[in-house]
């Protein structure tokens, strides 16, 4: 990884959208918290809702922080994403993601990049939504904030697919693919704990990686 740190540090490789803050004191400490623990290497441990505080504010906390990883990863390979500029380009073998608002009745056909760009743009929207994510610690979350959160990870994880089976070559050009691959470890942990992505067909996508990341994560519960 050493030449992907040399480029961070070097300001030469910035992420895809800006970065998102935390909108909450009690949020920003959860993000430290979850960094803290991703250090002893336990990413099952990493993604367990502290006991002291509520799921909807752990959620939150993660899904800003996994937001801001992605858009860094992808912000890697946005340059050889430019390839792709015609509809249905650009996708894992076997799959096109159209682009469409929740419940849209009629998704439109876009390249990959056009995806990905329209997904993390949407996210954005929602992190920026009052009334989804409040910045007011005496504002309640939506009844309905696990459903906001499993629509949000649905798609990202979709973004994973894409840069695994199009760009991964870039990521080891870079000496980043472990960075990826831990990313992504941790981001399909947080998936499983909390289930977050219930329809195979959207996992199918990733069936091997997948596969092995849940049988890793039952090992590590044996250990804890």
């Amino acid at each position: 990884m050493k030449k992907f740190r040399e480029l961070l540090e070097r300001g030469e490789k910035k992420t895809f959208k800006p970065i998102k803050n935390h909108g909450t004191l009690k949020r920003q400490t959860l993000s430290k918290l979850t960094k803290r623990t991703l250090g002893s290497g336990n990413l099952r441990a990493a993604v367990e809702c502290p006991e002291d505080d509520t799921l909807d504010d752990w959620l939150a906390a993660n899904t800003v922080d996994f937001f801001n990883e992605i858009s860094l990863l992808y912000g890697l390979v946005v340059d050889d994403a430019m390839q792709f500029t015609k509809p249905g380009e650009g996708f894992p073998p076997g799959f096109e993601y159209r682009w469409g608002e929740t419940n849209s009745k009629k998704p439109i056909r876009v390249s990959s990049p056009e995806y990905v760009d329209y997904v993390m743009t949407w996210v954005e929207d929602q992190l920026d939504n009052e009334d989804i994510f409040p910045t007011l610690e005496e504002h309640p979350f939506p009844s309905n904030f696990l459903d906001y959160i499993k629509d949000i990870f649905k798609r990202l994880f979709r973004v994973f697919a894409i840069m695994y089976h199009r760009h991964f070559h870039v990521f080891e050009e870079l000496e980043a693919q472990a960075h990826l691959n831990t990313c992504f470890k941790h981001f399909f942990f947080f998936c499983i704990r909390y289930e977050l992505i219930e329809d195979e067909k959207d996992l199918a996508v990733l069936e091997g990686p997948v596969a092995r990341l849940r049988l890793e994560y039952e090992e590590q519960g044996e250990d804890m």
